[in-house]
């Protein structure tokens, strides 16, 4: 079964917070791949914004999900990492809650506003909801693809009806959509996690992590991944939303390696290893969304005061690959010869 109609195997990953913009999707679209936009950190009045904009631009378009966690973050845990993050605090004039905050990120909202109004395309992360959830999406004509990082939760995720799979490998910038954040990730290859899923279940998938250019893209497609997704090598094309701060870390040689951090968001996310990280990440707790929003006042303070190295800073290892240049002139260079 494929899942994709379109001139290139190449889709736009969803990178919530801000890079994804719909005239960056539009201009992958154009180019001949295919784009999904975030509703992750949304509310349900911005999500449905960001639908009618996309819906007025007139090209077909993906939606990612964040599915609702449990939560896992006592209040002395908070008080404590709080405590901890006080300076980063005062450095940038910004008053930290005083108490945990959960969310469901308006699951049940956004879900309405997708069974009322469907599109082609939805991709989950974070784990898998209720499978009639998966099932009212699938029955209003939308296909349902869960992100998965190992066989096991393909295993799982096909039990829940999804019509496929996004892979993820362990060197994809941002949060990773193991549903274990506790679980060590493995450093392995892409392709290898593509050829474990694949042997495990025979529903389609589209791959990512670590993509750094046309040899890569070539790996997972022979590895049995129908697309290969890109979201590091989007963030410093002309039409993303990407903070001038993050574009400038991402081509700053200062910044040599990447990580896996829980230090921003209590749940493990690869970025560029940055001051912040290297003074928290110790003492940093698990606990999503949490330490999401202790944290997230304080990033948007560092963005805007062009502090890189109190603001997360999420890349794939692919990330000296990443250039300034039209999306379309990206997503062209891609293609394997």
């Amino acid at each position: 079964m494929s899942l994709l109609e379109t001139d290139l195997p190449i889709v736009a990953a969803p990178m919530a917070g801000g890079p994804s913009t719909v005239a960056l999707a539009s201009a992958v679209t154009d180019a001949g791949g295919f784009a999904f936009l975030p509703g992750g950190y949304l509310t349900a009045p911005a999500f449905d914004a960001l639908l009618t904009e996309a819906r007025a631009a007139g090209r077909p378009f993906g939606v990612n999900l964040f599915v609702p966690q449990p939560g896992a973050l006592a209040p002395d845990d908070f008080a404590t990492y709080r405590a901890e993050l006080a300076g980063e605090a005062a450095a940038l004039g910004v008053e930290l809650p005083t108490g945990p905050t959960h969310d469901d990120d308006a699951w049940r909202d956004k879900l309405t506003l997708l069974l009322a109004d469907p599109v082609p395309l939805v991709s989950l992360t974070f784990g898998l909801p209720d499978p009639s959830d998966i099932a009212a999406l699938r029955a209003v004509g939308t296909r349902v693809l869960a992100t998965v990082t190992t066989p096991g939760e393909a295993l799982l995720a096909a039990d829940a009806g999804v019509d496929g799979f996004v892979v993820q490998g362990p060197s994809a910038g941002g949060h990773s959509g193991t549903f274990d954040p506790r679980r060590p990730l493995v450093d392995v290859p892409t392709d290898s996690v593509v050829r474990a899923v694949r042997a495990a279940s025979p529903l389609p998938v589209v791959a990512g992590g670590g993509v750094d250019g046309p040899a890569a893209v070539r790996e997972l497609l022979a590895a049995g991944a129908e697309a290969v997704a890109v979201g590091t090598l989007l963030l410093r094309a002309h039409e993303s939303g990407t903070s001038p701060t993050h574009r400038a870390a991402l081509a700053d040689p200062g910044f040599a390696t990447t990580v896996v951090t829980r230090a921003f968001t209590g749940r493990p996310a690869r970025g560029l290893l940055n001051g912040f990280i290297e003074r928290h990440e110790p003492a940093a707790p698990y606990g999503y969304p949490e330490v999401h929003h202790l944290t997230r006042d304080l990033r948007r303070a560092a963005a805007a005061a062009g502090d890189p190295h109190r603001l997360h800073l999420w890349a794939g290892t692919g990330y000296r690959a990443a250039v300034e240049a039209p999306a379309a002139e990206i997503i062209r260079a891609l293609v394997p010869g």
